[in-house]
């Protein structure tokens, strides 16, 4: 049995990471998580990109025009949208989640998800770097080790 597994390695990767401004207070913990991670694992700063969007709704449009770009070795998406009192978490949620993991699989390049689904301010920010971590770092790990993934699958097909 031969196991794919790959460790988060950033070194020689280029990066993109949309986020929403809506609920900043949160996403910019996010960012701030997600950078720490990149860096962390080798990414040089000049080679993550930032790329800012008005709400989670527009993070799909943003992530599908980077992957456009063909330039990623992957794409962090960051965003936050609380429940609140009308359906609009209903109507943002659900389908930015779906456009990303469309993305994912048309593009065949490593799309996360740092999109934060919560109840209230205080969940999101507990999941924003407080109690339960910082799901931007979550989503920036996962991306690298999804492209590593994706380099080495690809050269085992190739058979090199």
């Amino acid at each position: 049995m031969t196991e794919f597994r790959a460790s988060p390695v950033g070194a020689g990767r280029r990066i993109a990471i949309v986020i929403s401004r809506f609920n900043g207070n949160v996403t910019s913990r996010l960012l701030a998580g997600a950078r720490a991670c990149l860096l962390e694992h080798g990414v040089d700063d000049d080679s993550i990109d930032v790329i800012s969007v008005p709400g989670a709704w527009e993070l799909p449009q943003a992530a599908r025009w980077a992957a456009d770009r063909g330039s990623y070795s992957a794409i962090v998406a960051l965003g936050c949208v609380i429940r609140g009192e009308t359906p609009h978490f209903d109507f943002v949620a659900g389908p930015a989640a779906d456009g990303l993991a469309g993305i994912a699989l048309d593009s065949r390049i490593p799309v996360t998800l740092g999109l934060l689904t919560t109840e209230d301010m205080e969940q999101a920010l507990a999941r924003a770097g407080g109690r339960h971590g910082n799901k931007g770092w979550d989503a920036a790990e996962a991306a690298l080790e999804l492209a590593a993934l994706r380099s080495r699958l690809g050269s085992e097909i190739a058979g090199t």
